[in-house]
């Protein structure tokens, strides 16, 4: 897992969502992302979002933390899109703004196991290891071409972190 600090001007983002915890999402019982994803591409809900600016280009982001990574979060799954206008009945709007990241790109591995040790590792890290202290604003995966093959995998996951200066 390769680690980069950059900054990211503001994304506009098309998708849909859901409120969630780790906590649930650790228990088959009542996980909500993965029927979430199984919806998303199922239905081909992607092919449905208009004005997007790299088409397949997936964005899963975590934002609206009632906290930190243990409480309550908005999982916002979609595309980057050029404007929001005719936005399509059931898609929601998400604006990140302007924002430093520690951007991390993962060794190829298999969905969904490299996505969890990716975050896994992450959540042990100290604001020094990261590259500053978490944000909480927006902290997102992006699903590529890279990520086609479901067995090898290569993935980058964006983790918001605070600076005094934006």
């Amino acid at each position: 897992m390769n680690k980069i600090i950059t900054q990211l001007p503001e994304i506009k983002l098309v998708g849909i969502t859901t409120r969630t915890s780790n906590a649930a999402e650790f228990n088959p019982d009542t996980a909500k992302i993965k029927s979430m994803l199984q919806r998303f591409f199922a239905d081909n809900l992607q092919d449905k979002i208009l004005n997007r600016k790299n088409p397949g280009k997936i964005f899963a982001v975590y934002t609206n933390y009632d906290s930190d990574e243990n409480g309550e979060y908005t999982y916002f799954l979609g595309e980057e899109v050029t404007t929001f206008e005719n936005v399509s009945q059931g898609f929601e709007e998400l604006t990140i703004p302007v924002q430093n990241y520690a951007k991390f790109t993962s060794n190829p591995g298999q969905i969904p196991t490299v996505v969890i040790d990716m975050w896994q590792k992450i959540w042990q890290m100290d604001n020094t290891t990261l590259g500053g202290k978490r944000a909480y604003i927006a902290d997102f995966e992006i699903y590529d071409e890279r990520s086609h093959d479901h067995n090898e995998a290569v993935l980058d996951i964006y983790i918001g972190i605070k600076n005094e200066n934006i």
